[in-house]
C-alpha cells in the first residue's frame, strides 16, 4: 500500500521523531493507527457492524443524564423556546 502524506502530516511525524516518541516514520504511523483503533472501540463499542436499531439505542444511552453545569440539555432547550 502506498500512502501520500500531506505537508501537515509530514510535520507531525517529524515532530514525533524529533521528540523521541517514535524512531521512524513507520513507527509513528503504526502507533497513531493503534491509538485510533483503540479509541474508536472505546467511544463507539458497537462498531460499524451494528444494526440501525442498536445504534439508536446506543445513542439514547449516551444522551441520558447529559448535563451542562448540572442542568439537563433538554431543560436548556425548553428554556430557550420560551424567548
Amino acid at each position: 500500500m502506498t500512502v501520500t502524506l500531506t505537508h501537515h502530516s509530514e510535520e507531525i511525524i517529524q515532530d514525533q521523531i524529533s521528540s523521541g516518541a517514535a524512531r521512524s516514520p513507520e513507527e509513528a504511523i503504526e502507533r497513531a493507527l493503534e491509538n485510533w483503533a483503540e479509541n474508536s472501540q472505546r467511544y463507539w463499542p458497537l462498531g460499524p457492524a451494528s444494526t440501525p436499531a442498536e445504534a439508536v439505542e446506543e445513542i439514547r444511552k449516551l444522551r441520558k443524564g447529559v448535563t451542562l453545569g448540572g442542568i439537563k440539555i433538554k431543560d436548556l432547550v425548553n428554556e430557550g423556546r420560551k424567548y
